[in-house]
């Protein structure tokens, strides 16, 4: 199976496309990451075009039979969280056009998997992750390595 996961922004967006090698004991693989980053000098509508283009030509390169995106939460930012939706939206759009299956995935969940605990924090996820997968994290910024951890969680959970 061939997962594009992602990390839902409008600034930033984490994509990292992994797959499951039946030959290695069902090891995951790192086929392909990425940050997608957009211009603020743009509107949020230009900027938004942008993502939904780039998200068409990784779909197109890589075939992807699922998605995972982690779930939305916000507590404190209602702007941020409205602008994180339609993004979310416009990623979701490009995926069901494309008829890939669209799955959520809670962030307890992903640290849970990463880390066997509900309530780590980010570095304790960005230090598993080499120990879980292999990949070069030295030119990756947290947004593309959490897509990378959430595509693992998504793995290691999906039957």
């Amino acid at each position: 199976m061939k997962l594009l996961a992602i990390d839902p922004g409008y600034d930033r967006i984490g994509v990292a496309i992994l797959e499951k090698n039946i030959e290695n004991n069902n090891k995951e693989v790192l086929i392909y990451s990425t940050c997608i980053q957009t211009d603020k000098k743009q509107t949020f509508y230009e900027r938004m075009i942008y993502v939904q283009q780039r998200l068409e030509i990784i779909i197109s390169e890589h075939a992807p039979e699922h998605v995972c995106l982690e779930e939305l939460y916000f507590a404190k930012n209602t702007k941020t969280a409205m602008r994180v939706s339609e993004a979310r939206g416009i990623i979701v759009g490009v995926c069901m056009h494309r008829s890939i299956v669209v799955h959520e995935i809670h962030p307890n969940r992903v640290k849970i998997a990463i880390t066997g605990h509900g309530g780590s924090n980010k570095s304790d996820i960005l230090s598993m992750l080499p120990k879980l997968i292999r990949f070069d994290s030295s030119d990756k910024i947290d947004d593309e390595l959490d897509a990378i951890a959430i595509g693992l969680a998504f793995l290691a959970e999906y039957r």
